[in-house]
C-alpha cells in the first residue's frame, strides 16, 4: 500500500514489513493503549491527560503494569498490519487504474473497509480480548497468569466464541471505519501529493500523513472502539448491555469516552506505523530486489 505507484511490492514483502511496523508502533505507543483501555472500563477517575494516567498507575502499580497485555497486542498488531497492508494492496489493486495505479479516494476507503473485515475475523477481534481481558483482571481479579493461561481460563468457562470473539460485532465495525479511514486517506493523501510533485517517500511526509490519518480515523471511530472495550473485559458482558452502561454513566459523551488518551496514541501510532513500513520496504527491496 505504501510502496510507490511505479515501484509495486510483493504481497511476501508487504507483509513482512506490514509485520515489522505493526510491531514497532505497538511496542513505541503501548502505554497510551492501556491508558485509554483503563479509562474506557472504569472511567477517567478524576484524571483526564493521558500522560497523567500513564504517571499515575506507574507511581501506584509499578512501570509493568504499563505494559500488562502488551506481549499480545504486539503479536496482535504483527499479525493485524501484515494482513492489512497485504489485504489492502491486492484488494485496493482491483479498482485502481492500471496506467497511474492510482485509485479515486472513494475506491481507497472501500478497499480500506473491506480490509478491516478480513483483518477484524483474522486477527484483531482475538488479540484485542485477550488483551482486554488481561488488563482489566490486573485492576480486579488477578487470575490471569499470563496470555496463554488467559485464554485457558476464559476457554474453559466461557466457550471458545466468547473466550476469543467476545465483542466482535463493534471490533469490526471499528475496524471496518480504522482500516477505511486510515489506509484510505493515508493512500489519497499521498496520491494528492505525488501529483503535485510532492516527495512522498520521505520519512517526514510519511509521519506528517500518517499521523493525519490517525486523528481522522481516532475522531471517526471512537463509539466502536468504547463500546469494543466494555464488551472484551473478563466478564461474559453482552454488546447491547455495554451501550446501555455507557450511556446510562455518560449520555452520548460516553461514547467519546477515551478519546484524549486514544489520540495521544493513535496521532503517535499513525506516524511511526506508516514511516516503520515505508522505510522497511526500502531495505527489504534492496535486500531482496
Amino acid at each position: 500500500m505504501v510502496a510507490n505507484a511505479d515501484s509495486k511490492a510483493s504481497p511476501a514483502l508487504s507483509l513482512v514489513a506490514g509485520g515489522i511496523a505493526g510491531g514497532v508502533e505497538s511496542a513505541c505507543t503501548y502505554p497510551f493503549e492501556f491508558a485509554k483501555t483503563r479509562v474506557q472500563l472504569y472511567g477517567h477517575e478524576g484524571v483526564r491527560n493521558p500522560f497523567m494516567v500513564v504517571a499515575k498507575v506507574a507511581k501506584e502499580e509499578g512501570l509493568r503494569a504499563l505494559y500488562k497485555g502488551c506481549s499480545t497486542m504486539i503479536v496482535g498488531s504483527i499479525g493485524k498490519d501484515a494482513v492489512r497492508f497485504v489485504a489492502f494492496d491486492s484488494i485496493r489493486a482491483l479498482f485502481e487504474d492500471p496506467v497511474s495505479h492510482r485509485s479515486t479516494t472513494a475506491q481507497s476507503i472501500g478497499a480500506g473497509m473491506l480490509t478491516g473485515v478480513v483483518a477484524s475475523t483474522a486477527i484483531v477481534t482475538p488479540s484485542e480480548r485477550i488483551k482486554t481481558a488481561l488488563i482489566d483482571d490486573a485492576r480486579t481479579a488477578h487470575r490471569f497468569r499470563s496470555p496463554a493461561h488467559c485464554i485457558a481460563v476464559l476457554w474453559r468457562e466461557q466457550g471458545p466464541r466468547r473466550a476469543l470473539y467476545s465483542g466482535y460485532t463493534t471490533t469490526t465495525l471499528k475496524q471496518v471505519g480504522t482500516t477505511g479511514f486510515r489506509l484510505g486517506s493515508y493512500a489519497a493523501l499521498k496520491d494528492w501529493e505525488r501529483a503535485r510533485g510532492v516527495r512522498v517517500d520521505s520519512a517526514f511526509v510519511s509521519f506528517a500523513n500518517g499521523a493525519f490519518a490517525g486523528t481522522l480515523t481516532t475522531l471517526a471511530t471512537q463509539p466502536f472502539d468504547t463500546v469494543k472495550t466494555k464488551a472484551q473485559q473478563a466478564r461474559a458482558v453482552r454488546t447491547m448491555d455495554c451501550v446501555r452502561a455507557i450511556y446510562a454513566e455518560d449520555g452520548v459523551r460516553g461514547f467519546w469516552r477515551g478519546t484524549v488518551m486514544r489520540l495521544g496514541r493513535t496521532v503517535m501510532a499513525g506516524g511511526i506505523l506508516f514511516t516503520a513500513n515505508e522505510q522497511a520496504l526500502k531495505v527489504l527491496k534492496t535486500v531482496f530486489g
